[in-house]
């Protein structure tokens, strides 16, 4: 269940945040396995005065934070990683240069749903 937040300057349009989060989900169904029905995922636009960055950055400089349940390998994580450049650079022509992720994977004990810590509930998932 991975949960993706993802910070833009403000002023794209509609059509290009809904393919850059269509690009990071296909990225993490690719790459981790995900169920094409696991997504939770918000994107917020910041002011370009708010976005501090280096000068360097375009308009395109994004900030990606994946939080996954624990367990999967290194290898996976830079494939989902890798996969995400590749697509948000074939959709968007997003540089490189212009994109951060980072992804935690902190214990089932920091996670809550369904009312219960994850875990208690004794959930199987797919680790790739």
């Amino acid at each position: 269940m991975p949960m993706v937040k993802i910070e833009i300057v403000k002023g794209h349009s509609a059509e290009y945040k809904a393919a850059f989060l269509q690009a990071v989900h296909d990225a993490l169904v690719n790459s981790l396995q995900v169920p094409d029905s696991d997504r939770i995922q918000r994107l917020y636009e910041v002011e370009p005065e708010l976005f501090a960055r280096d000068a360097k950055k375009t308009d395109k400089f994004s900030i990606i934070e994946i939080a996954l349940f624990p367990g999967r390998s290194a290898e996976l994580k830079e494939k989902a990683i890798k996969e995400m450049y590749r697509l948000l650079g074939e959709r968007l022509q997003i540089a490189p240069s212009d994109i951060f992720i980072l992804i935690n994977d902190p214990p089932l004990d920091n996670w809550g749903q369904r009312g219960e810590q994850v875990s208690k509930l004794g959930l199987r998932y797919k680790k790739g």
